[in-house]
């Protein structure tokens, strides 16, 4: 037990980890991943702002947009903010508390990010299957109530975890394999008995994005099947293009996740900046590309944001 103690207190804080083998380019990594923080930033607060402002986009898509769009903030804040100290200054120790916190936003803004995009896979089904009874059914009131039902949902199974992980030693290592505190990261450096730790985030893995992903392909089954009981061509493209934000933002979020535990369980070794680069597209590229894809895509949007630069254009001259 004396020498437990005695490990225990070496390790006093974790250190992150940067792009392993790129090392020596971390000042030229640190420019195209400062860019695209700033356009994470600038592209979600922009479609926030907009939203916010116009009444007319006081409406379910837009408002569910609007926290598609505080997903992907918080989700960048939290991940960004070690990266980019790793890529500027070298700094990679982190304190056993301030991890913990890291690793509860991260899994919190993953875990409502998630919710967020069934929620808006369910307001495309009514939109295309009823869309008379649209407004109706999905009132003010009701997309509260489904906000807050994402969000409990999400604190709810998240707040457990830092609790869970005050009561290991970390004695085998403190070097993390990624840039920012992630769960099933931590739990290996541990030389406690993490069987609860892996059930339990193994449980919210399942319960939450597992859960959410199947729903979101079930709702597109019902999609489908309105969408092709649509007599007219022009009909059925015009609800299909409805979509297709969404159907990027599905893609963005949940492929490289997909296909990283894939890689983990049935792939061949690969070099470990494989699986970092992998796990920072599942984590960086929604919150960056999500933006992009509705200005792109939304017209209403799109519109807004040139009439503010339009305005502002006179008021300068």
């Amino acid at each position: 037990m004396s020498l437990l103690n005695a490990t225990e207190f070496r390790f006093s804080t974790f250190l992150v980890t940067g792009i392993p083998g790129l090392e020596a380019m971390h000042m030229w990594l640190s420019i195209p991943f400062t860019a695209m923080f700033l356009l994470t930033l600038t592209g979600n607060i922009t479609i926030m702002l907009v939203i916010w402002n116009e009444r007319s986009l006081h409406v379910p898509m837009y408002l569910f947009l609007s926290m598609l769009a505080a997903s992907d903030l918080g989700l960048s804040l939290s991940t960004f903010s070690t990266m980019l100290r790793i890529f500027w200054l070298e700094a990679r120790e982190m304190s056993f508390p301030a991890c913990f916190i890291q690793m509860f936003f991260i899994h919190t803004f993953q875990v409502f990010e998630s919710g967020v995009i069934l929620a808006m896979a369910f307001d495309r089904i009514i939109a295309i299957s009823k869309p008379l009874q649209y407004a109706s059914i999905l009132t003010s009131g009701v997309i509260l109530k489904i906000g807050l039902a994402i969000l409990i949902r999400t604190v709810a199974v998240q707040v457990p975890l830092p609790i869970l992980l005050r009561r290991l030693h970390f004695c085998r290592s403190n070097v993390l394999s990624h840039s920012y505190c992630l769960h099933p990261d931590i739990i290996k450096l541990s030389c406690s008995n993490t069987r609860i730790n892996s059930i339990f985030g193994l449980f919210i893995v399942l319960s939450t994005m597992g859960l959410d992903f199947l729903l979101i392909l079930l709702s597109y089954v019902l999609i489908l099947k309105t969408v092709l009981s649509i007599t007219s061509h022009g009909g059925r493209l015009k609800a299909l293009n409805t979509c297709t934000s969404h159907v990027c933002a599905v893609i963005l979020f949940f492929t490289p996740m997909i296909c990283l535990s894939m890689l983990h369980r049935f792939g061949p070794k690969l070099p470990s900046h494989v699986y970092v680069l992998m796990a920072n597209m599942h984590f960086l590229i929604p919150p960056v590309m999500n933006p992009i894809v509705y200005v792109v895509k939304t017209k209403q949007i799109r519109d807004r944001i040139i009439r503010i630069f339009h305005r502002k254009r006179p008021e300068e001259s």
